[in-house]
C-alpha cells in the first residue's frame, strides 16, 4: 500500500533536466520515505539509507552517540553475524561504508544493479533486528576512541578547528565534535546506544535513496516488502536549540606540538533556507574557490605569506552554520600577519564589489562542479539525501538558478553583513616545539563528517 506518491519518471524533456522530473518519492505506511532515481547509463545502482540523526540530536555528556552507533550497525543481527554485512556486500561485487555528520547518519552500498536486492534485505534486517552485545560494544568503543586520537587529538589543526567550533556556538550542538568528546565516548554505555537506536532508527525517521539502473515500480515493491513490516516508532524529540546572535568577537588559542602555526576564522551565516545563502556560496567561490581565487592568489602566490589558504561553507546544513576561512603561514611569517591579511581581503570585498569577471568565474566554477558531478550516481543520491535532510530534496532544482541570479553587489553586501568582527570566532594554533624524535604529520582541515 502506498501512502504518498509524488514525482514521475521523465515526464517531458524539460523535466528530464530537473530532479523533480526524475525522482519518484513514495512514503510507506510506516513512514519510511523512498526517493528513487532511475538512470540506465550503466548496470549499477547506489543504495543509501539516511537516518535523520547526527550531532545536532545529541546532548551534553552524550556526544558522539550518533557516530558510535554507526559503528555498531556492523555488529550483526540474528541472521547476519558481526562484520558479515560488509563481507556479503563484497562477495556480491559491491562496496559499502557509512558516515556521520552534524545532521544525519548515512549507510550506502554500490552494487551491480541485479544485486541491489542484497543490500535492500540487509538494511531492512539491521533496521529491525540489530543486536547489542556487550562483548562487541566495548572493543568498538575503543576503536572509536582511537579514531578520535588519530583524527583530532594527534592532529593540531583538527584540534584548532574543534576549539573554534566550541567557541563559536554557545547554545547549539554544532559546537561539539561529530565524533564526540573523548570522555563522553569513554563513558558511553551499551544501554545508551540501544536507547538511541530505538529512538532514531525507525522507518519514520529514515529515507531510502536509490539511484541507478533499476525498474522503479519493481524496486519500490521490493523495498516495501523488505521494510514494510517494520513498525513505526515514536517521533524523535525535536531539536529546539537555536544559536543566539553573537555579540562580540571570540578568540581561542590552541598550543600544541606542531611544525607551523595555523589561523582559522569562523563567521555565523545563514543556510539554504535564507535568500542570502546563494550569495554566500558565490562569496566563498570568489574568496576560496581554488588556486586562482583571491585568498590563494594574494596570500600564497603574490605576497608569499602562506603555504595554503582556503575556506568552506555548508550551504545545506539543517540549521545555520558557519563560513570558515583558514590559512597556514610559511616559515618566518606570523599568525598575526596572516590574520591581518585574511581580514584585509574580507575588507576589500566589503568596500568594493568583486569584478563581474570574478563573480562569473565563481558562478561558472560552482555550476561546473554541480553539473559534472551528475555523472556520479553516488553524488546524485548524496544530493538528494542532503537536501531532504535539510528540508526538501526538491530544493536541489533551485540551487543553480539562485546561484546564477547573484550579482557582484550581492557578494559585497553579504560580506559586509555577515563577515564582521561581532560575528567572528578567530582561532590560532600556537605551535610548541616537537619532542625529540617525534614525527608530526600535517593534518587536513576537518570536513564535518566522520566515517
Amino acid at each position: 500500500m502506498v501512502a504518498v506518491v509524488a514525482g514521475a519518471l521523465v515526464a517531458s524533456p524539460a523535466a528530464a533536466l530537473t530532479y523533480a522530473g526524475r525522482v519518484r518519492e513514495q512514503v510507506l505506511p510506516n513512514g519510511l520515505k523512498l526517493l528513487l532515481l532511475e538512470e540506465h547509463k550503466a548496470p549499477v545502482a547506489v543504495f543509501q539509507v539516511w537516518y535523520r540523526v547526527g550531532l545536532r540530536n545529541e546532548t551534553l555528556g552524550r556526544t558522539g552517540l550518533s557516530h558510535l552507533l554507526e559503528h555498531m550497525m556492523f555488529k550483526g543481527t540474528e541472521k547476519v553475524g558481526p562484520e558479515e554485512y560488509s563481507k556479503i556486500i563484497q562477495r556480491n561485487g559491491g562496496n559499502t561504508n557509512a558516515f556521520t555528520t552534524q545532521d544525519y547518519t548515512t549507510y550506502f552500498a554500490t552494487m551491480a544493479s541485479d544485486r541491489i536486492g542484497v543490500v535492500n534485505e540487509l538494511e531492512a534486517d539491521r533496521m529491525a533486528h540489530l543486536q547489542f552485545q556487550e562483548d562487541l560494544f566495548a572493543p568498538e568503543r575503543q576503536v572509536v576512541m582511537e579514531e578520535r586520537r588519530l583524527r583530532t587529538d594527534d592532529s593540531p589543526v583538527a584540534a584548532l578547528f574543534e576549539a573554534i567550533s566550541a567557541a563559536a556556538y554557545t547554545a547549539h550542538p554544532y559546537g561539539w565534535p561529530v565524533i564526540g568528546w573523548m570522555e563522553d565516548i569513554r563513558q558511553s554505555r551499551l544501554a545508551d546506544l540501544k536507547e538511541y537506536f530505538q529512538q532514531y532508527y525507525t522507518p519514520n525517521n529514515a529515507v531510502v535513496i536509490v539511484a541507478g539502473d533499476f525498474d522503479t515500480a519493481q524496486l519500490a515493491a521490493a523495498i516495501e516488502k523488505a521494510f514494510g513490516a517494520i513498525a513505526a516508532g515514536s517521533p524523535p524529540p525535536p531539536v529546539r536549540a537555536v544559536e543566539p546572535p553573537q555579540q562580540g568577537e571570540r578568540r581561542v588559542t590552541v598550543r600544541r606540538e606542531a611544525q607551523l602555526p595555523f589561523v582559522g576564522l569562523a563567521y555565523h551565516v545563514p543556510n539554504l533556507h535564507q535568500p542570502d545563502a546563494a550569495a554566500i556560496e558565490v562569496l566563498a567561490g570568489v574568496l576560496a574557490g581554488g588556486k586562482s581565487a583571491r585568498l590563494y592568489r594574494e596570500l600564497v602566490y603574490r605576497r608569499r605569506l602562506a603555504r595554503e589558504a582556503n575556506g568552506s561553507y555548508e550551504y545545506t546544513s539543517k540549521d545555520p552554520g558557519t563560513f570558515t576561512l583558514y590559512a597556514q603561514p610559511l616559515p618566518g611569517k606570523t599568525p598575526a600577519e596572516l590574520e591581518r591579511a585574511l581580514l584585509a581581503e574580507i575588507k576589500k570585498l566589503q568596500s568594493k564589489p568583486p569584478s563581474e569577471r570574478e563573480v562569473e568565474k565563481a558562478k561558472n566554477g560552482i555550476e561546473a562542479g554541480f553539473v559534472f558531478a551528475q555523472d556520479s550516481l553516488f553524488y546524485q543520491a548524496l544530493l538528494l539525501g542532503q537536501y531532504e535532510i535539510a528540508g526538501d530534496w526538491r530544493l536541489i532544482d533551485q540551487y543553480l538558478p539562485r546561484v546564477r541570479a547573484v550579482s557582484a553587489e550581492d557578494v559585497r553586501r553579504v560580506a559586509a553583513t555577515y563577515l564582521i568582527a561581532d560575528n567572528l570566532t578567530a582561532g590560532v594554533l600556537d605551535p610548541l616545539p616537537p619532542q625529540p624524535g617525534k614525527r608530526m604529520a600535517p593534518a587536513p582541515a576537518p570536513h564535518g563528517m566522520v566515517h
